[in-house]
């Protein structure tokens, strides 16, 4: 096991490396001045600051040279200051991060937890209200597009309740949770489920369907031949076997939750790593982009050891060699 992980962080080293190549690439070599971007109208009045500019940058070096100085940075977390806030892009990621963790976590564990236990009920209960009101919740899930679903649910929990005078729901913002745990929960409950519900939806479906077909093997008939408690069966053998796909699913969700995040932040005004990248973007601000870009690649990378490892837990057949 320790052989195969060294392995699997080795090769996803190599993948980051990769995308650094392809990030530096596609901003610093490509046709266009960054000097020129960075100081914006004052380029056309003064061209001796732009020749200035590009030289402390290092622009005028050969690009091995400039990639050299690049990864040397990186390495030293050193990720530049941004062109539009004149910051260092590594204070703005350590302010936004905190939020777009509490958004994606909270998120993550609604979809997982909820979704797997919906469809449990609804998988051993075929045909019955619960199975088909799920069904139905699954369906109304995935038809939902996740702004409107945030948008309503602002209108709904945070304008209707206001006009009434109760104030449940805040409509936006964020307190950190080592000031105020309740009020962290309180600002983030929203947005938890905006960003979880068409997710939850897909993992209702997956999990009645998997588990629906694991309890139809083999296996299982021999273990209620034995006289194991159905709650067993199910729970220990049934569910567990089940879950394979749902690890899939789960890592291949964990590795998009940067757009569902984008699309959550802007319609509750969360300061996060999606809202940053959007601005980053509009503004033209590369440094911050290529941040985002490469911590992205370092979180998929994760989930998908995390994802490997976590067959070998679920399935005895799996060995990690």
């Amino acid at each position: 096991m320790l052989r195969f992980l060294i392995r699997r962080v080795l090769t996803g080293v190599l993948v980051v490396w990769l995308i650094s190549v392809i990030v530096f690439g596609l901003f610093f070599v490509a046709p266009h001045d960054v000097a020129q971007l960075l100081l914006g109208k004052f380029a056309a009045q003064n061209q001796q600051l732009v020749a200035s500019v590009t030289n402390q940058l290092g622009l005028d070096q050969p690009v091995v040279v400039q990639y050299g100085h690049f990864l040397g940075r990186l390495f030293h977390g050193d990720l530049g200051y941004s062109y539009y806030s004149h910051q260092p892009v590594t204070t703005l990621i350590g302010q936004a991060f905190p939020v777009t963790a509490s958004l994606a976590l909270g998120a993550a564990v609604i979809w997982l937890v909820l979704g797997v236990l919906v469809g449990v009920l609804s998988a051993t209960r075929p045909r019955s209200w619960l199975d088909r009101g799920a069904t139905l919740f699954a369906l109304a899930g995935l038809s939902f597009p996740t702004f409107v679903l945030g948008l309503l649910l602002l209108f709904v929990f945070f304008y209707q309740l206001h006009v009434a005078g109760v104030n449940l729901f805040p409509g936006g913002g964020y307190v950190p949770l080592t000031t105020s745990p309740g009020q962290w929960a309180q600002h983030l409950v929203l947005p938890w489920i905006t960003l979880a519900v068409a997710t939850m939806a897909v993992y209702v479906r997956l999990t009645r369907g998997q588990l629906v077909e694991v309890l139809g093997e083999d296996f299982i008939r021999t273990a209620r031949a034995k006289g194991l408690r159905e709650g067993r069966v199910i729970y220990r053998h049934g569910l567990r076997a089940a879950l394979i796909p749902v690890v899939t699913q789960f890592g291949i969700d964990v590795a998009t939750l940067l757009g569902g995040v984008i699309v959550t932040e802007q319609v509750f005004g969360l300061n996060g790593l999606g809202r940053m990248s959007v601005q980053a973007v509009t503004n033209s601000d590369e440094p911050v982009i290529i941040a985002v870009v490469l911590l992205a690649a370092v979180f998929v990378v994760a989930a998908n050891i995390v994802v490997d490892l976590l067959y070998a837990v679920l399935d005895p057949r799996i060995r990690l060699s």
